[in-house]
């Protein structure tokens, strides 16, 4: 192997990579043991998914990241656009799903623009923050004030489209990114406090509306019935007037039949909906037991880990790439911290699939071009420390 060819090999992040397909390959076989959907095939798919994601992470090395930095704006724009034009499309295209006109469906397979939309958007973001910081080396209010803006009008364009779907929960995720880019970009901690203030009193002020006056939240907020009955079981997990405290119920049933070392591959005994992307990780417990769960949080907390210190060892380099690691390590966080916190009852029931282990094709293609984008800053960071020990 030539010392070029080695830049590529960035073995960390491939071992991590292979172990959390595995996972996910072995949790869906024993998923599809419930029969929830005909013809379903999720394996196979799930498998075909993976590979494909390989294959673009391996065809974007060919991009570095200055090349990225200026596609920027188009990368976000048309991420914008195909939100947008889902909205308008037809329902032969574009067929609305249990209420929520989230999917593209052409022959074969379907396509969620929002998931797709979650990258371009950090992409848009992290060089905002980089080209900001380097255009105005001295923090004033002005120039803080001018990147909160940028920041918020970045994130709330997408968010806007994809509440008009109607997704609650993938509209969080965005918020969420946003807030970290706001406490990682230098903002002076006067003007963060007096937002996250703002922030904690809306929402409270919204969950008290909806604890109080469900049917008033109704007609002011615009929120579903299933969604408060989500929110109050969440509060009060014990009351069996709404399927959410149903799917808890069997989330803490499956996890806790799991013991120590879980069953095993084979037939599930506990039934949930959606086991295959919403309680996958119910399917882990169940399945391998505390052990088996215990690993696959490690799993994360190395990712997550490997995201941090690549993103640090590379702000000399590029304050672009550093940005793009914690971008990317705020959407798998909190995709992490809501699915698995559902699971054990300590997060409100949503759709938020569990990032490199749950099964869909969009989740999985789109979570692969950011890992990608990874990747790449991975082995510029490696080209940079080899020319500096020359």
């Amino acid at each position: 192997m030539s010392k070029k060819q080695s830049y590529y090999m960035q073995t960390d992040l491939i071992i991590l990579f292979i172990l959390l397909v595995c996972t996910s390959l072995m949790a869906i076989y024993n998923a599809q043991s419930m029969d929830q959907y005909e013809n379903g095939g999720f394996l196979w798919k799930q498998a075909v998914w993976f590979t494909v994601g390989a294959l673009v992470v391996a065809a974007m090395q060919y991009f570095d990241l200055d090349q990225l930095y200026k596609a920027s704006i188009f990368i976000y724009a048309f991420g914008v656009f195909l939100l947008a034009l889902l909205l308008v499309s037809p329902a032969a295209i574009a067929e609305p799903v249990n209420g929520a006109k989230s999917w593209f469906q052409l022959p074969g397979f379907t396509i969620q623009p929002s998931e797709f939309a979650k990258i371009s958007t950090i992409v848009f973001l992290s060089a905002t923050v980089s080209h900001h910081k380097g255009k105005h080396e001295v923090n004033t209010l002005k120039t803080d004030s001018l990147l909160l803006i940028k920041l918020i009008v970045i994130t709330v364009l997408p968010v806007i489209l994809i509440m008009m779907q109607p997704d609650f929960g993938t509209a969080m995720v965005y918020l969420f990114i946003m807030g970290m880019f706001i406490l990682l970009s230098g903002i002076d901690w006067k003007i963060i406090g007096t937002l996250i203030l703002g922030v904690a009193v809306f929402l409270g002020a919204m969950l008290g509306l909806i604890l109080r006056f469900p049917v008033l939240a109704k007609d002011l907020i615009g929120i579903e019935q299933y969604q408060i009955n989500r929110i109050l079981t969440w509060f009060n997990p014990s009351q069996p007037s709404s399927d959410a405290s149903w799917h808890f119920d069997q989330a803490f049933m499956a996890l806790g039949s799991g013991q120590l070392f879980g069953k095993g591959l084979g037939d599930l005994e506990v039934y949930y909906p959606e086991a295959q992307t919403d309680f996958i990780f119910a399917v882990i417990g169940e399945s391998f037991g505390f052990i088996g769960s215990a690993l696959v949080i490690f799993l994360y907390f190395m990712l997550l880990y490997k995201l941090v210190t690549l993103g640090l060892n590379i702000y000399k380099h590029s304050p672009f790439g550093t940005y793009l690691c914690f971008g990317y390590f705020s959407m798998l966080f909190i995709h992490a911290f809501q699915n698995i916190g559902m699971t054990l009852g300590i997060m409100p029931v949503t759709g938020i699939p569990l990032l490199l282990i749950s099964y869909g094709g969009s989740s999985v293609l789109s979570t692969m071009i950011g890992f990608g984008l990874i990747y790449r800053v991975a082995v510029e960071g490696t080209i940079q420390n080899d020319y500096l020990f020359k």
